[in-house]
């Protein structure tokens, strides 16, 4: 069922200053700051030979990663994103298994234009997990 590893994501407080880490020590090539407002994050991704990495800012007062930063105030690893061929069936595959699916079970547009769900961390050894649609 599941595909390659398409993104490992970073919650940060600071886009910029973590771009610019990224991007002037570390020499790799990031994306231009990308506002997501359903989901509550401004994100940015670096580009590397075999995946991505996802950094994600709060949007807003409401977003999942202000929460997230409340409990980790330096930031870190918030989700690892997998690709599937059909999120859908995956979808129900996974909850016919006794995964639970946050929201409301149905796939929203993603960072990248195509469907994404999100699986409960209890249910993945304690981290959370992205299927994107490929």
């Amino acid at each position: 069922m599941l595909g390659r590893l398409n993104h490992v994501a970073i919650a940060v407080r600071d886009l910029s200053a973590a771009s610019a880490v990224y991007r002037e020590t570390l020499g790799a090539q990031v994306s231009e700051p990308q506002q997501l407002i359903e989901h509550g994050v401004t994100v940015v991704f670096v580009t590397l030979p075999n995946t991505k990495i996802e950094l994600l800012e709060p949007l807003g007062e409401g977003s999942p990663i202000a929460k997230f930063l409340e409990k980790s105030p330096d930031g870190g690893m918030h989700h690892v994103c997998y690709e599937v061929d059909d999120i859908i069936a995956a979808r129900d595959r996974l909850k016919a298994q006794g995964a639970r699916v946050l929201g409301d079970g149905n796939p929203r547009l993603g960072a990248h234009g195509k469907p994404v769900l999100f699986l409960h961390p209890k249910d993945f050894c304690g981290t959370l997990v992205e299927l994107e649609q490929v």
